[in-house]
């Protein structure tokens, strides 16, 4: 870049900037409206985002009986679906979601699994080995109506069609029942969102039970049914409805799920259910088990059983947890409209992290996310510490992280990391329930919908537990790595499709509405529309187009721009500070202009021959008379007759002309160029003479006529010393040794190591291979040209 001073008429300086305005062309054009790309706008999806007027969506209602074998560690239950056609459709048939066959011979999820790398881990192996060995999937042992008799179905790997032995119309409604069981498995060996941690310490097992029973598929108005396959991504996509379960474990088990415990006398001693009235109350988590009845219990083994009750209203999904290991503490929250109970399960092993830290990270979640959504509206929210890293489902969460355990000192320790680890997977798990379990939104079509704005908010909640917590995702600094990479695919692509799933679904997204908020729209627009979007369609099911549009009606800004090309290119942010010029205006006195060339001439270096040639002999110092008037006057000498003209065109223009001929002022010219191709905002902080700064933002429309190259004029008093890009790192520019006038070094460090005697041996075997490979190319060169 350069920077130089032109003395030049206004009008004339903005062409000497060297930039055509040439307009784009449609194809490149990046503020072109998106309704192109979006579907039309109808009676249930309006074109401001909200539900339309006939918005209407499936009731599912579940009552099931479930008992878990500890045993063979088997799952067996039956259950009745109450299904209502709430859609002007005639329904011929149903479509549920068997997710356990995910696991099954030929499942979609083995059958379409790459080769693992030639390096790989023990556990990777492992995985890969006993994946293809576990005998997975549902036994469906019965399937009926309301009368008792048989229905038709047909199992198409993740998904069930059962045929209706009579159409179902609008309105109308359907009962059906099902039998079924299937094989657990061990998480920490197949992974997956479900299944059992063996403790083999204490010989114990602690279940994560999710995904687990036949659920309706959803039927919606953009979709139709949504039956695509669970290969393993893409999560889920579910109807609301009433729930009414019962959970056969052993004796000695304690149950956490979603709903509320319907039958306490049963399954709690007195002693516990005080606690649990205690806690309601309380200030601080209060221990329902403690760790020391915790270790007690872990040294049973009942013969009998116990039947746990839940109720869950208006919810899309139920999972549990049970295991006779469990820690149970409670507290209560109240806010706004949200009274709920607060709950952590989790085992020995899990502290002294879990007791401190679990609890009050779900109230804080609760609290934060209340704050830009709407009030929780469950009655119980509940972490539980498995074999499961981070999953969610309503009122409960599955998390993973625990202390180290020194098998010589028997004292457990746990990182910084282990403990913003789980404060983070809480938040984010927690938040869950506000998108996609309220937010309704397809998961096995867009995961960014749930994933991505639950990680922006997880964002804003971790920076409200401390001062400068360490968040992973959020700043725009952390995503600039992967917005460069070639290996990456749009934020509008389907789940199951999707290359470096955690940066593109949670930590791309998550930026870009950081960046909407605290950059574009600010933060007073953008909260009341994402607000507006949360409380539109809570309990409801948004798309993608529902979020765009409800984001722009509620702030009364054009986006388009921004989501184009944020979530449907592959982008990236590197804006570059070009040529600096400094103007002033060009007063026509020939005085004063040609006394300013004079100055710019004299600026300029001397050329090497003057500098060398100085002093030497030249004919005008025995020849005097040889100098004339010119060489008394330099070409810059100002004549009578350009001052007369001056005087002659002056006199013709009025006084506020003639102000602007002798303003003082500095005209800077600053180019930008756009070397990522997705438009942003020019944030920029200029430095004065007096160590003043300024900051000066320009919209990003300011590259709606040219988005490669565009140039600001700015008119200061002062004289500006140096301009900064980007100066907080807000907009995620990749490249930002591009970003500053004068440039900046930037700094690193080397790393110095001292060279081991076995990489010596290494490098000089490379090197004589490296011989070989060329005299042996040398010789089959040579053979092949003897050929030829």
């Amino acid at each position: 870049m350069k920077y130089s001073i032109k003395s030049a008429l206004l009008c004339v300086c903005v062409a000497a900037s060297g930039h055509a305005l040439a307009k784009n062309s449609i194809s490149d054009d990046k503020f072109r409206q998106l309704e192109e790309n979006l579907p039309t706008p109808n009676t249930y999806r309006t074109a401001s985002g909200a539900p339309g007027h006939q918005y209407w969506q499936q009731d599912v209602d579940y009552k099931i009986d479930i008992t878990l074998d500890d045993e063979k560690q088997t799952l067996s239950g039956n259950e009745t679906i109450d299904y209502t056609n709430n859609s002007p459709d005639t329904l011929r048939y149903l479509w549920l979601q068997l997710d356990q066959n995910k696991l099954a011979d030929n499942a979609g999820a083995k059958t379409t699994r790459t080769a693992p790398k030639k390096k790989i881990t023990y556990s990777g192996l492992r995985n890969v080995i006993q994946t293809d060995e576990f005998q997975g999937g549902y036994e469906i042992t019965k399937v009926t109506g309301s009368n008792g008799k048989a229905l038709s179905y047909v199992i198409n790997g993740t998904m069930m069609r059962i045929d209706l032995p009579k159409a179902l119309k609008s309105g109308d409604s359907v009962e059906l029942n099902i039998n079924w069981n299937y094989q657990l498995h061990e998480q920490k060996v197949l992974g997956g969102r479900s299944g059992y941690e063996y403790f083999k310490e204490d010989d114990n097992y602690l279940y994560e039970i999710a995904s687990w029973f036949p659920r309706a598929a959803a039927y919606y108005d953009v979709m139709g049914w949504q039956n695509k396959q669970f290969i393993g991504s893409g999560e889920f996509t579910l109807e609301f409805g009433d729930y009414d379960v019962s959970i056969t474990v052993p004796a000695d088990h304690v149950v956490a799920a979603t709903g509320v415990l319907q039958n306490p006398k049963d399954v709690l001693t007195k002693t516990q259910r005080d606690r649990l009235a205690k806690a309601k109350k309380a200030d601080k988590p209060v221990l329902i088990i403690t760790p020391e009845e915790a270790l007690e219990n872990e040294k049973s083994r009942a013969t009998k059983t116990k039947t746990w009750e839940f109720e869950a209203k208006n919810v899309r999904d139920f999972a549990f947890a049970s295991s006779r290991k469990f820690i149970w503490d409670a507290q209560g929250y109240k806010g706004g409209k949200t009274d709920t109970m607060a709950m952590s399960y989790y085992p020995n092993e899990g502290n002294p992290l879990w007791e401190k830290y679990s609890t009050e990270s779900i109230i804080h979640t609760m609290e934060q996310y209340n704050k830009y959504t709407f009030a929780y509206p469950y009655p119980v929210s509940i972490s539980v510490n498995g074999p499961v890293g981070g999953m969610e489902y309503p009122m409960i969460t599955f998390n993973g992280p625990r202390p180290t355990l020194d098998k010589e000192t028997g004292e457990k320790t746990y990182s910084r990391r282990t403990k913003y680890g789980l404060i983070g997977v809480i938040i984010h798990e927690v938040g869950h329930n506000y998108f996609p379990m309220i937010v309704n939104s397809d998961e096995r079509q867009w995961t960014w919908m749930d994933e991505g704005l639950n990680t922006f908010l997880q964002f804003v909640a971790e920076q409200a537990w401390e001062e400068g917590y360490p968040s992973r995702r959020g700043d725009a600094a952390n995503i600039t790595s992967y917005m460069k990479s070639d290996n990456q695919v749009p934020i509008m692509t389907n789940s199951e499709s999707i290359l470096q799933f955690g940066n593109n679904a949670y930590g791309k997204p998550a930026t870009a509405l950081n960046i909407l908020r605290e950059t574009v729209m600010g933060r007073e627009l953008f909260d009341f529309a994402f607000k507006e979007y949360a409380q539109r369609w809570k309990f409801k099911r948004p798309t993608p187009a529902d979020f765009f549009r409800t984001m722009e009606d509620a702030s009364g800004i054009d986006l388009d721009w921004f989501w184009r090309g944020w979530f449907y290119t592959t982008d990236h942010v590197d804006i570059a500070l070009g040529n600096i010029h400094l103007y002033r205006p060009n007063s026509q006195n020939p005085d004063t202009e040609e006394a300013w060339e004079r100055a710019l001439e004299n600026e300029k270096p001397d050329f090497i021959s003057k500098v060398r040639n100085k002093g030497q002999w030249v004919r005008t110092d025995d020849k005097p008379q040889l100098l004339d008037f010119y060489n008394e006057h330099d070409q810059f000498t100002a004549t009578n007759k350009a001052r007369n003209k001056y005087n002659k065109s002056t006199a013709k223009l009025e006084q506020w002309q003639k102000d602007l001929l002798v303003d003082e002022r500095n005209f800077y010219i600053i180019d930008f160029e756009n070397k990522g191709g997705l438009v942003m905002p020019i944030i920029l902080a200029v430095t004065y003479a007096d160590n003043t700064v300024e900051r000066v933002t320009l919209p990003a429309e300011i590259w709606r006529r040219n988005s490669k190259v565009v140039s600001k004029l700015l008119v200061r008093e002062k004289e500006i010393t140096a301009i900064a890009i980007d100066p907080n790192w807000e907009t995620a520019d990749v490249d930002v040794s591009n970003n500053y006038w004068p440039a900046r070094p930037i700094k690193s460090r080397f790393d110095l190591y001292k060279r081991k005697k076995k990489d010596m041996m290494r490098d000089y075997n490379v090197e004589l291979k490296s011989a070989d490979d060329k005299e042996e190319k040398k010789t089959e060169d040579n053979a092949e040209a003897e050929q030829q």
